[in-house]
């Protein structure tokens, strides 16, 4: 009975922060693309950057509202799914789960006022200048509950007596080992993300409707601001996995399938294990483990030798960390080879084979999201908080976690109707082309149509 429990507290978890990572990433990388877009239009006096500007909020704000719902839900959950957790640690992450909140607030009270305030002011600098707390607001939000998890991985800030934490810094414990790459990593995937899958609807528009200038002008934009997140978000995947290296080996060689300790470690892609455990079918890349790991093609890394067998995380997250940083890559290249198209003029960029590869990262880049998240929390098992409690210790015996989890089930179920509902007809029933008209009624819509 105590391993059923333990499992449907992990469906539970699993579901809930697998739902909610959707809109906990809108959440982060929106606000940034609608302060460029703005930004842009007033430097430009571009109509079509402001109108990009002004209906990316608007459908912003429906995603904040299903993320609140959700990230509720996950403040429940603590509660009731893991209370011995919160029991031994709920004092030392208070903190951080306060300061969520009100980053969150602060960034709410921000949005109504970007959001009522357009066409309110001469200069129209001073609008966009609101724009800006939203973006800190959002980010810091995302800091805050990142240092959550790193204090999971690396715990710190705390004097473990009798089963219960005393002598609690929570400063010490946000601000963990774990906590810079996870935050720089969480961040920057955030934005790339968000950047992909305005520029992957804006694809689907000129696939749909015809190459507009407004949905022309969206997947430049986006696609150049995709590039440069891409390549930051690859240096700071490097970043993790050299942290992991060193703080989290165990995790890092599960998803190398890295058994033994050894110097020039190959990088080990895809494949599967035989019956005796062995890497079979697998893409090879000589002394690239190493390098990944110290920046040396000769260093030592540690591998699943070095732990206890009921110390070492599922093998089967390979898969994630593969999948995680192949479609990483992927949106690099997609959004390079764009541009390359553009600038040679040879052929065309918005041929529809290209625009249907930019479109395919949009669910791409969250998938991506998705393995990354299972990664960050199965690769740490068997432990809650690292070291000092396992999964099993942390959760509940309730017996009504079945109900439990249908009851949330269903609660997401109607969420993302609701969210695609609201959506659809948000944007279907105001389509851009009679926004402009109404918005600009005396000039028609051209190449070169300005503020």
């Amino acid at each position: 009975m105590e391993m059923d429990t333990v499992l449907l507290s992990r469906l539970i978890t699993a579901m809930t922060l697998g739902f909610h990572v959707i809109f906990a990433t809108i959440g982060v990388g929106v606000p940034l693309m609608i302060c460029i877009a703005e930004f842009v239009g007033i430097k430009k006096k571009d109509r079509h950057y402001i109108l990009l500007a002004k209906r990316w909020a608007r459908g912003f704000v429906i995603t904040v509202a299903i993320g609140v719902v959700t990230g509720t839900a996950i403040g429940l959950q603590l509660s009731l799914v893991w209370p011995n957790f919160m029991r031994v640690a709920g004092n030392v992450i208070a903190l951080p789960l306060f300061m969520e909140v009100f980053a969150f607030f602060f960034e709410a009270i921000f949005l109504g006022i970007y959001l009522y305030t357009w066409d309110r002011f001469k200069n129209p600098i001073i609008h966009w200048l609101l724009s800006i707390p939203v973006v800190i607001g959002s980010m810091f939000s995302a800091i805050f509950i990142t240092t959550v998890n790193s204090f999971m991985n690396t715990p710190a800030g705390f004097v473990l007596e009798g089963g219960d934490l005393s002598e609690v810094n929570p400063i010490e414990a946000m601000f963990s080992l774990a906590t810079p790459s996870k935050v720089f990593h969480v961040l920057t995937s955030s934005y790339l993300t968000c950047a992909i899958l305005l520029a992957a609807i804006a694809a689907f528009m000129i696939l749909k409707k015809g190459a507009s200038s407004y949905h022309k002008k969206a997947l430049n934009l986006m696609l150049a601001v995709a590039f440069v997140f891409g390549a930051i978000n690859l240096l700071s995947g490097d970043t993790s996995a050299k942290f992991l290296a060193e703080h989290q080996p165990e995790k890092l060689a599960a998803a190398e399938w890295h058994f033994e300790t050894e110097k020039n470690a190959d990088l080990i892609l895809f494949g599967w294990l035989n019956e005796d455990n062995e890497p079979t079918g697998v893409i090879r890349i000589p002394g690239a483990l190493s390098f990944l790991a110290h920046n040396d093609f000769n260093s030592e890394v540690i591998g699943l030798d070095q732990f206890p067998e009921e110390e070492i995380p599922p093998l089967w997250v390979h898969y994630m960390f593969d999948f995680m940083a192949v479609i990483g890559m992927v949106l690099v290249a997609v959004s390079f080879f764009y541009f390359v198209l553009k600038k040679l003029k040879k052929w065309n960029e918005l041929s529809k084979p290209m625009l249907l590869m930019i479109v395919s990262t949009g669910p791409l880049a969250f998938l991506a999201v998705e393995f990354g998240w299972i990664y960050a929390e199965v690769g740490r098992q068997p432990w809650i908080i690292r070291g000092y409690m396992t999964v099993a210790e942390g959760a509940t015996t309730s017996p009504y976690l079945g109900l439990m989890f249908f009851l949330f089930l269903g609660l997401y179920i109607v969420l993302a109707i609701v969210c695609l509902t609201t959506l659809t007809k948000l944007f279907r029933q105001n389509p851009v082309e009679a926004e402009l008209e109404r918005q600009y009624p005396v000039k028609k819509e051209s190449e070169h149509d300005e503020l």
